[in-house]
Formats: C-alpha cells, structure tokens, sequence
C-alpha cells in the first residue's frame, strides 16, 4: 500500500455530450441529448430532468422536451479521447487505461520535478481544459479504488483528495453501492441484510461477509470497504475481453432484426480480434430485457479462434435459446464480448478450419482496410441501421 495519495482518476465528464457542446457553443448551457431512438449520452442539463444512459428516446424527450438531440460522432469522440490521452502522458509515463474517456495515473515519483499529487492534478485539469476543451473530474488517494470513488463525488468538473488520515471519515458513510463491484442485484441483497453503507459492510468479519455474498465477491467487497486495494497503476496489462453492445429502445424486435443486429456486432468484434492478432474461446451474450433486467450466456470452445463464421454460429446458439425470454418479456439491449483472449499464433495449426471462412474474412478485411468499414456489408445489413461502433482503446494503454 502507498503511504501517500499519489494515484489519480481521471474522468471526462459527459464525454459525448460535452464534446457536442464544445464544438456547437449553441449547445452550451443547454440540455443534450446524443443519439435518436436510444440516448448514449446525456449532458448534465439533461440528466438534471431526469434523462438517462441507454434510456428510450421517446421518455427521454418527455422528460426534457427542450433538450437538443445531435446524432453520436463517433470520430470527434475517438479525436477528442486521443488527446486527452496525449496530455495523461506528458503528464507521467504510468498511465492506465480503462475507457476512452477515463485513466488511472500513478505520480507518485514526480514531486521534485513536478510539485505534488494534487498540483499535478489541478494543472492536469487545467491543460484538458485549455487544450481540449473539455472538463474533466479528477480523484486523489492511495489506492485505485478510492481515486475512483473520489473522481465521483467531485463531478462534475471537480477535484477531491482524500488524503490517507480521511480516507475513512470519506469512505464509510458512503453508501454501498459506490463500492467497485456493487450493482443492483448485490446493493439489494446487502439492503436486504440491512447494510446500506460502506461502514456497516466493513463492520462485519470477512468470513461473514463472503458467506453472504459469495467468497470471491465477498472477499473482495470486504477488503474495499477496509480500505484494502494493493493493485497499482498497470501500464502493461492486456485486455482480458473485448465487447460491443447496442441499446435497442422498447420497441418490440423480431428474431430477424435481433439476428442482423447481432451479426453487425460479431462482425465487428472478429474484425478488431484479427486487426491485433488476437484470437478467443469464449463469446458471452449479454441482454437487458423490457423490465430492465439483465442477463448473460456464454459458450466456450474447444480450441480458440479468430473467424467470424466460428463466433456468429456460438452467438447465434446463444440467441437462440434466448428467444422465448426475450419473446415474453421484450430486449432493450443486446451486447457480445469475447474473453479467454490469447495470441492468434495460439490457434493449433492442425485445427481444420473452413477454407472459404478464412477466404471471405481475408477479403473482407482488406477491402475494409483500403475503402473504409462501410464500404461491404452482408446482403442481410443493406439498407439496415448499422447501429454505432462505440470507439475503443488501443490494445496496449
């Protein structure tokens, strides 16, 4: 553990909507809505009536009929993300990844030549500001997890050290679900057991806690909540997964539309795998029915791949025995990651792979490489909505 507050967590604020913003100044103090039948993003002014991430385009008007609704520019986030990330590496070479439009950074080396933990942080915030025309949330401390937490309570557009002689009098009468890990179904069982706060979690001995919320989760909730996170800021760690997913609204969908849908999603997924040289064993489906619910199936195969035929043909599978659920109770989100990632030279070479498969791949991606994504498409997606390619991380952060 750290003796002092040297890790930060950075965190742009609004990303999309904020981006939007900057570039249309009529935007600006005005509530905006990224995204037409589905929002993926809300500025501030529109989250204070109410509008929400992932939520249907229809309520979200309702609730704010003055907002502005733009379409998503995917390219301008991917812009806007790349320089932000330029300026976290002229700031300290321990940089950490976790999304386009957030990092852990480690400064805990650069006091001589660069001032402290929370000066590095204001000029940090500043630079974003100046440079790229953005706010962005900053969290201080010594552990990961308590930067990040810290990065939360300060949004938007804030700064907040919690220094190692407060990290208890800031954590514990945080509630429950701030903890790296807790969403709804756990939040609900903790409540349920009556521990709302992160306090009263850590109240309980840790055999306690992991026979009541399983011995992995458990174990790991309970050393948060005492303030226990070892983990440092990794510069080297490969994606374990990668995923895609795709909000759908609440209207009702066919088999075929959710059949092209994930089709779109897999063909993306098994380009970005070839595209680093990667290859999977595992495809996980992943689903939010109409009452919100969520969902997930994964298959494994026996030897890992990189064809698109391969992986559309297990997600497919997946789909399918979700069907009658999703014909009961609606979908309002579908998504696919592929995890157990290895190097594509870990394919055994006397794996009997289908040399059309491999062929089709080969061409597509290299007329995609010369003439751009959406320049070919399968029969089945002309004409269709291509849905938003949600920009990505480079492999290595």
């Amino acid at each position: 553990m750290r003796g002092e507050a040297s890790v930060l967590h950075a965190d742009l604020d609004a990303f999309y909507a904020s981006v939007e913003q900057r570039d249309a100044p009529a935007l600006r103090g005005r509530p905006v809505i990224v995204g037409g039948g589905v929002v993926l993003a809300a500025s501030y002014e529109a989250k204070a009536r109410g509008v929400r991430t992932a939520m249907g385009g229809r309520q979200a008007r309702e609730l704010c009929p003055d907002a502005v609704v733009v379409p998503p520019r995917m390219d301008a986030y991917a812009a806007a993300s790349r320089d932000v990330f330029a300026i976290f590496r002229d700031t300290t070479p321990l940089v950490e990844g976790l999304s386009i439009d957030e990092a852990f950074l480690e400064v805990g080396g650069l006091r001589r030549i660069a001032g402290t933990p929370e000066e590095i942080a204001v000029r940090l915030r500043a630079r974003v500001r100046t440079e790229v025309g953005l706010a962005i949330s900053v969290g201080v401390a010594r552990t990961k997890f308590l930067a990040k937490v810290a990065s939360a309570v300060s949004k938007p557009d804030g700064l907040l050290v919690v220094e190692p002689e407060r990290e208890e009098a800031f954590l514990l009468p945080l509630p429950v679900e701030r903890l790296w890990g807790v969403g709804a179904v756990t939040a609900a069982k903790l409540h349920g057991l009556g521990i709302h706060t992160v306090g009263e979690l850590a109240e309980l001995e840790a055999a306690t806690a992991e026979r009541l919320l399983g011995r992995a989760a458990g174990a790991h909730l309970h050393a948060l909540a005492r303030l226990r996170d070892p983990r440092p800021v990794d510069t080297t760690r490969r994606r374990g997964s990668i995923g895609s997913q795709r909000a759908l609204g609440t209207r009702p969908r066919s088999p075929d539309e959710l059949d092209v849908i994930l089709t779109q999603i897999v063909d993306r997924l098994a380009r970005r795998l070839r595209d680093r040289d990667r290859s999977c064993r595992t495809v996980v489906l992943r689903l939010r029915y109409g009452d919100y619910a969520k969902a997930t199936r994964s298959r494994t195969a026996r030897f890992p791949t990189d064809r698109t035929a391969v992986l559309l043909t297990m997600a497919r599978g997946l789909l399918a025995a979700a069907l009658p659920e999703i014909a009961a109770r609606g979908i309002t989100l579908i998504g696919v990651s592929l995890s157990q990632l290895g190097h594509a030279d870990g394919i055994p070479p006397e794996l009997p792979i289908d040399d059309d498969d491999a062929r089709l791949d080969t061409v597509l991606d290299r007329v995609r490489d010369r003439f751009g994504a959406a320049s070919v498409a399968r029969a089945t997606q002309l004409g269709r909505d291509p849905g938003w390619s949600t920009p990505v991380l480079p492999e290595h952060e």
